[in-house]
């Protein structure tokens, strides 16, 4: 069962849905419904935006509806009045546009695109259209038909070894830092360090780093139960090393917190404002620290999953042990990022054969 604060959280996303569908036509209401069981709310809610801007793009862009009063004026039968021009149109449009804030319609908010985002709005638009088509609420279906853009494969970024251990340093005695950073230091230093060696040691995700609770630790035998995306739960386990900084961060500053804010008393991670630690101040957290050390790569906290799942297939070669551990459903996701290090091993496995001795 998932646990307090991924409860909290996906009432969040649940209100910020059903906002979002207020400013969509009324029969998008049974796509969502439809694909409850089978996404999670963070997936719902992230199709609710792509679909609110397709529509923006029909009513406002394309001439065929360009004289609807609202976008909540379209019906299901109108999806079969687009083609697959159109659809290579809006792709085209969602290289740069403008959108009405949708908390203030009064402010207009620029956006852009990459290849990436693009196919992400693309996938939504199939999944939409792939609903009603199979329900036999439309006839056509043009966005199987259009090509999704060409994604170009990036590098994966990680840390080496002698990077992680200058990375800890740094965050333990902050002398990088800046002068007003470092009087902030002087309050975060453990827990800042406790934080980035868990998930440097564990290569859980930033979400599940800061959902964790006290109660979610048991150092008599170094492990801890973690809530993955969608709620399930798995146990993970800590190296000595990392126990050991978490062991001492409690002690020594987590459990001296008083005037806790009601309902985060159990939150690992707690801010200054004596909350639970969101994404946001974490990813300003790392980047605080990592730009000064290592300031030729773009470090983020999905950098130092990167970093773990590779160590731990350079230490074991168990693909499948590192996907487990990373939480992947798929083992080909994992293959397919640690692809690269696969490379190096085989040819490494090339120079270690000789035909004749030296």
């Amino acid at each position: 069962m998932p646990n307090n604060y991924t409860k909290e959280k996906n009432a969040e996303y649940t209100v910020k849905l059903r906002n979002v569908l207020e400013l969509l036509p009324a029969f998008a209401a049974d796509f969502f419904r439809g694909i409850t069981d089978t996404t999670q709310i963070r997936t719902r809610l992230a199709y609710s935006y792509d679909l609110r801007i397709f529509f923006y793009y029909l009513k406002n862009v394309n001439d065929k509806f360009i004289s609807r009063i609202d976008e909540r004026d379209f019906t299901v039968k109108d999806l079969d009045l687009i083609k697959a021009v159109d659809i290579e149109k809006y792709s085209e449009f969602l290289s740069y546009y403008q959108l009405p804030n949708y908390k203030d319609p009064s402010k207009m908010m620029t956006y852009t695109n990459s290849a990436n985002g693009k196919m992400r709005k693309l996938a939504t638009l199939r999944s939409f259209y792939k609903y009603y088509f199979k329900r036999e609420l439309i006839q056509t279906n043009p966005a199987e038909l259009v090509d999704l853009p060409k994604l170009h494969e990036k590098p994966i970024v990680r840390l080496e070894a002698n990077e992680v251990a200058d990375l800890l340093d740094g965050v333990e005695d902050g002398n990088r830092l800046s002068d007003t950073a470092k009087r902030f230091h002087e309050k975060t230093a453990l827990r800042d360090t406790a934080l980035i060696a868990l998930m440097l040691g564990t290569g859980i995700r930033i979400s599940e780093c800061i959902g964790l609770n006290i109660s979610d630790f048991d150092f008599s035998n170094n492990s801890f139960i973690v809530t993955r995306k969608g709620g399930d739960k798995a146990i993970l386990y800590l190296s000595q090393e990392v126990a050991d900084i978490l062991t001492d961060y409690l002690k020594e500053y987590r459990n001296k917190i008083e005037g806790i804010r009601p309902g985060d008393e159990d939150a690992m991670f707690l801010s200054l404002q004596k909350k639970r630690m969101g994404v946001s101040a974490v990813e300003k957290m790392v980047k605080k620290y990592t730009k000064s050390i290592v300031p030729l790569k773009n470090i983020s906290p999905h950098k130092f999953r990167s970093t773990f799942g590779t160590n731990l297939y350079l230490e074991t070669g168990d693909i499948y042990l590192v996907a487990d551990v990373l939480g992947h459903k798929d083992v080909n996701t994992t293959r397919k990022h640690y692809a690269d290090v696969e490379e190096d091993r085989r040819k490494q496995a090339a120079k270690v054969i000789k035909l004749r001795k030296d």
